[in-house]
């Protein structure tokens, strides 16, 4: 059976930044089968028992009482007695926007003079206004070179993703462009994490195909199933139900499931007469699903109208850079009037 990553299985990437997001949506080869590489973070250490000073001190420090280090606690007071204490207290969240995750060692990485930051879209601009306008502008800039080189070294514009987090972590376009970037270099799991942390800041599900699609990546197709069923599709913008189609569609062939992966795909917007922008991915997407049923003939018309609306879309967007119009004011003199044969005389 061939790899659902070929041939448009994946949603179109946003890039980062604003409008475009600065970019949208994940690019067609997007995870394939199979969980990718992990991350390798080493475990926490842990202190050593035998080591004077290791133990635990949450106790108040009382070496003497080392059975108070498991008192039963409830509301943060001890609770001797009380059955429905718990021994330990649940941990407070003191990271609720997972600023942990982007302080680690980093090199920032360098910015070309020409770089500007009002190259960066308006609306993500608009997102920075809370910063110092010094930290907006670095910002700013590190948010442009990310986009720029998305496509070219998406490695080194996680690197200017991750310097934008480190200085404005609570922003979420920046979040969201960690997120891009990090999904671009096949870090499945932290773009989930940084997405689920861009959802929370802005309350926002127009990035749900590509955390459907991160969970597909590590490895997770129920989970992807069940994230992609979480919202009603209906509240979401057309091109954001197409990609969603998509990355379901591509859950589906992951559990092997063909006949419902050709299901999520036929919806009103699968249609051949009219181009779109997520028509090209969505045609494609609906071929390789045919060619998974062994049904070549059609899955090549479906990849020849992927082609076309591609094309189409191209000499479409030519036409609009190219089409201008002149205008061109002149002053025109004013005719002169006839006199009139018998003029008004006063009286």
């Amino acid at each position: 059976m061939s790899d659902s990553g070929e041939r448009g299985q994946r949603p179109d990437g946003q890039r980062p930044g604003g409008s475009n997001p600065g970019g949208r949506r994940p690019g067609n080869g997007g995870p394939a089968k199979g969980r990718p590489a992990s991350s390798g973070r080493p475990p926490a250490p842990r202190g050593n028992p035998d080591r004077a000073g290791s133990g635990d001190k949450r106790a108040g420090g009382d070496r003497g009482k080392p059975e108070e280090r498991r008192l039963w606690t409830q509301g943060g007071a001890p609770a001797r007695g009380n059955r429905d204490a718990r021994e330990r207290e649940v941990p407070e969240d003191r990271d609720p926007f997972n600023i942990r995750s982007v302080r680690a060692h980093h090199e920032a990485p360098e910015i070309p003079d020409d770089v500007r930051d009002s190259d960066l879209d308006r609306v993500a601009r608009n997102e920075l206004k809370t910063l110092d306008k010094e930290n907006a502008e670095g910002i700013a800039r590190h948010l442009v070179m990310a986009a720029r080189l998305i496509e070219t070294d998406p490695t080194l514009a996680h690197a200017h993703a991750v310097s934008a987090a480190r200085r404005a972590g609570r922003i979420g376009v920046v979040r969201e462009t960690l997120a891009i970037t990090a999904y671009a270099t096949g870090d499945y799991a932290l773009a989930l994490r940084e997405l689920r942390t861009y959802r929370r800041i802005t309350g926002r599900d127009d990035q749900l195909p590509m955390m459907v699609d991160s969970e597909r990546g590590i490895g997770r197709p129920d989970k992807a199933l069940e994230l992609g069923r979480s919202v009603t599709r209906s509240t979401l913008p057309v091109p954001v139900q197409v990609e969603l189609a998509i990355a379901m569609s591509g859950a589906r062939l992951d559990l092997e499931q063909p006949d419902a992966a050709l299901v999520e795909l036929e919806i009103p917007q699968l249609d051949p007469t009219k181009a779109f922008s997520y028509s090209p991915a969505l045609f494609s997407a609906y071929a390789t699903v045919l060619e998974e049923l062994g049904r070549a003939e059609e899955a090549e018309e479906w990849y020849d109208r992927a082609d076309f609306a591609a094309d189409a879309l191209e000499d479409a967007t030519s036409d609009a850079e190219l089409s201008t119009m002149e205008v061109i004011e002149e002053e025109l003199d004013e005719p002169d009037l006839p006199a009139e044969d018998n003029p008004r005389t006063d009286d």
